[in-house]
C-alpha cells in the first residue's frame, strides 16, 4: 500500500474518532484512481463551530505522522511536508462555511460523491459532493478562447519588451505565463480541456506528439538567444491556431496584431 493511501485511510480513522470534525472530503489524483507514489494528498476538514477557535491545525497533523514542515503557502492552504518527503494540504474550515463546496464546480471536473467522501456528521457533505460530481465548466467558449488570446498577447508583448531591456530573468519568468495561454489553446484544439485550469498536468500523454514538440519550442534558458527563440516560437504557434480556431470560434484578435508582434521582437 502507498503511503498515500495510507495517510487517507488514517485521516478517515482520525476525523471519526475527533468529535471536533463535523465533515471531512478529498479532492486531487487519489479521488480520479490517477494517484501514484509521487501524488499529493489533499483534504477539507469542516470542524464544528463551537470547537474552531481552540482546534490545533499543527497538532492535528502531526499526530498522524512525523512532519519535517507544516506551514501555510501563499493561498493559505496549510502544507505539511511529512518526513517521507510526501506532500500533503490541509485545509480546516469551520462547519458554517461548508458552503464554498458549491465553489469548486467552477474549476473542473470532479468524480462521484463516494470518491471524494471521507466523514460526516451533519448529513450534508454528501448532498454537496454528489452536486460537485460530474463534467465541470464549458472551457470550450468563444469567452475563454478569446481570454487565452488576449492575455498572449498582453504576456508576450511584457515579455518581450523586458527581454529586449536586458532584463532576461524577468522575461523568463513572464514566459512562464505565455505558456499557460498558448496550451490553454492547445487544449482547446485538440480537445483535451478536463485540464484547463492546470494546463501543463499530464501534458506528456494528454496532447499529441505534434503539440507537445510545438509545446516544447516554447521553453528556454536564462540567455538572450534562447529567449527570442521561445518568444518567436510562441508567437507562431499561436498564429497557427490563430487561423485554426478562427474556424470555430468568434475570435476578437486581428491578424495585423499577431504581424506586429512578429516586428517587434525583430526590432
Amino acid at each position: 500500500m502507498l503511503f498515500q493511501e495510507k495517510l487517507i485511510k488514517d485521516v478517515t480513522k482520525a476525523c471519526q474518532i475527533d468529535c471536533s470534525i463535523a465533515s471531512a472530503m478529498m479532492y486531487g489524483s487519489f479521488t480520479k484512481g490517477e494517484g501514484d507514489e509521487h501524488s499529493d494528498v489533499e483534504f477539507y476538514i469542516l470542524i464544528n463551530n463551537d470547537r474552531f477557535k481552540t482546534f490545533n491545525s499543527n497538532d492535528w497533523i502531526v499526530n498522524l505522522y512525523a512532519t519535517d514542515l507544516i506551514y501555510y503557502n501563499e493561498q493559505g492552504t496549510l502544507v505539511a511536508i511529512f518526513s517521507n518527503l510526501v506532500r500533503g494540504e490541509f485545509h480546516f474550515l469551520p462547519q458554517s462555511e461548508m458552503n464554498i463546496i458549491k465553489a469548486f464546480k467552477q474549476t473542473g471536473s470532479f468524480p462521484k460523491a463516494e470518491q471524494m467522501f471521507i466523514y460526516d456528521e451533519t448529513d450534508q457533505l454528501y448532498d454537496f459532493l454528489e452536486e460537485l460530481s460530474g463534467e465541470g465548466p464549458n472551457w470550450k467558449t468563444n469567452d475563454h478562447v478569446n481570454f487565452a488570446f488576449h492575455n498572449f498577447v498582453n504576456q508576450w508583448i511584457f515579455g518581450v519588451n523586458v527581454l529586449k531591456r536586458g532584463e532576461y530573468a524577468r522575461s523568463l519568468e513572464i514566459l512562464s505565463h505565455v505558456q499557460q495561454d498558448v496550451l490553454k489553446l492547445l487544449r482547446i484544439h485538440e480537445n483535451s480541456v478536463e485540464r484547463w485550469i492546470n494546463a501543463t498536468k499530464n501534458l506528456e500523454h494528454d496532447l499529441s506528439e505534434r503539440s507537445y514538440e510545438n509545446y516544447k519550442q516554447t521553453t528556454a534558458s536564462l540567455n538572450r538567444e534562447s529567449l527570442v527563440s521561445a518568444y518567436n516560437h510562441a508567437l507562431r504557434l499561436a498564429k497557427r491556431l490563430h487561423f485554426d480556431l478562427l474556424r470555430s470560434y468568434d475570435v476578437h484578435l486581428h491578424q495585423d496584431t499577431l504581424m506586429k508582434m512578429h516586428a517587434h521582437l525583430g526590432e
